[in-house]
């Protein structure tokens, strides 16, 4: 561990906030480990906590990823899996801090009542078009079911 680690794991395990440079000016956490203060004290515990940490986050983001084509919400897992890898390392605080941060934005771009005009016009263009392309198919093919069902 170089220096600039210890003195975050020292600010987080004393509750110190510090800002991270986002421009929120609000306090924020500080940053480092979250472990408990027995297994920070040992230098081999603690990195055995943090490997233990590791492989569980990272069982948990594959998880996710494997979920990404397949059924099952694999962006959450993903993200789930990320808070499990900033309980201790501080590029994933960093990283789930950014996508908080733009999340939000998104969040309240999308309530802005041009971008929602927007939006409902361009599904209910969608749901006009979806339903004139099936009535054509209904109309020209009828509709087909997968069996037959003979009485």
């Amino acid at each position: 561990m170089n220096a600039e680690s210890d003195r975050r794991q020292d600010a987080a395990a004393t509750g110190d906030g510090t800002r991270d440079g986002d421009g929120g000016g609000a306090a924020q956490p500080g940053l480092g480990s979250r472990a408990p203060r027995f297994i920070k004290r040992s230098r081999a515990l603690h990195v055995s906590w943090q490997v233990g940490v590791f492989v569980v986050g990272l069982a948990v983001v594959v998880a996710g990823i494997i979920m990404l084509p397949l059924p099952g919400p694999g962006w959450l897992v993903i993200f789930a899996g990320m808070a499990i890898w900033a309980t201790e390392f501080v590029w994933a605080q960093l990283v789930l801090r950014w996508t908080k941060r733009k999340v939000t934005e998104a969040a309240q771009r999308a309530l802005d009542p041009r971008v929602r005009r927007r939006n409902i016009i361009i599904t209910v263009t969608g749901l006009v078009i979806a339903g004139a392309l099936a009535g054509i198919y209904l109309w020209k093919f009828g509709l087909v079911l997968p069996w037959k069902v003979h009485a």
